[in-house]
C-alpha cells in the first residue's frame, strides 16, 4: 500500500486524516492472468489502483475485440462510463498478468467524499488525468498514420512492446497485426 500512497501524493497531497479513512477502506484484489475485472453489461462499482500486473479494456465490435487501453502498475483503474454514471458499461476489463490491485466503492468513495475534501479533489485530479489520456489518444487516431502511432507508442509507452501480445497491440493502434508487423520491419 505503499506505493499508493506514494502515487496519490503525485496527483495531490492527502491529509494524514484523509489518508487513514481511505486506507481502511480498500479492499485487496488478487486476479489471475486472463480473469476479468469488469464485463460488459454490468456496473462497475469500484475504482482501483493497479499496484502490480497488466490489465486491458476492450469492447465487442461485430464479434471483434478492439482494445483501447492498457493499465500497468499505478494506475487507477475503472470503468470510468460505467462508475460515473451508475449505468451498464460497454467494456470489458481483463488481467493480461497475474495483478493486485485495491478497490474502494463507489458508495464508500462518497462518503469520503463528504469527510475528506482533498480526497475529492484528489479523485477530480484523476479524472481530468484520464480525461486528457483520452483526448490524446483521440487526436492520435483521427491525425496520425498508423507509422506515427506506433512511434508514439514507442517512444512514451516502449514497456508494451514486452508485456503486451502484439494482436492486441495492433488494436490498440486501429491496424491489423499484419500492418503493425511492417510497420515493425521499416522502423
Amino acid at each position: 500500500m505503499n506505493a499508493l500512497h506514494h502515487c496519490i501524493s503525485q496527483y495531490y497531497p492527502i491529509s494524514i486524516p484523509a489518508w487513514e479513512a481511505l486506507s481502511s477502506a480498500l479492499t485487496r484484489v488478487e486476479l489471475p492472468k486472463n480473469a476479468f475485472l469488469v464485463r460488459e453489461g454490468t456496473v462497475c462499482n469500484k475504482l482501483y489502483f493497479l499496484e502490480r500486473g497488466c490489465l486491458r479494456g476492450y469492447y465487442n465490435l461485430d464479434g471483434k475485440e478492439v482494445t483501447y487501453w492498457f493499465g500497468f502498475e499505478h494506475n487507477f483503474i475503472t470503468s470510468f462510463y460505467s462508475f460515473i454514471s451508475r449505468k451498464p458499461g460497454i467494456e470489458n476489463i481483463q488481467v493480461l498478468e497475474d495483478s493486485t490491485l485495491w478497490g474502494i466503492s463507489s458508495e464508500a468513495l462518497h462518503q469520503l467524499f463528504d469527510a475528506h475534501h482533498d480526497l475529492e479533489r484528489l479523485v477530480r485530479i484523476i479524472n481530468e488525468q484520464y480525461y486528457i489520456r483520452l483526448e490524446e489518444r483521440l487526436m492520435a487516431m483521427q491525425f496520425k498514420t498508423a507509422r506515427e502511432r506506433y512511434e508514439q507508442l514507442l517512444g512514451t509507452s516502449p514497456h508494451i512492446l514486452q508485456r503486451i501480445p502484439l494482436g492486441q497491440i495492433a488494436s490498440y493502434l486501429g491496424i491489423s497485426q499484419e500492418t503493425l508487423s511492417r510497420i515493425r520491419s521499416q522502423v
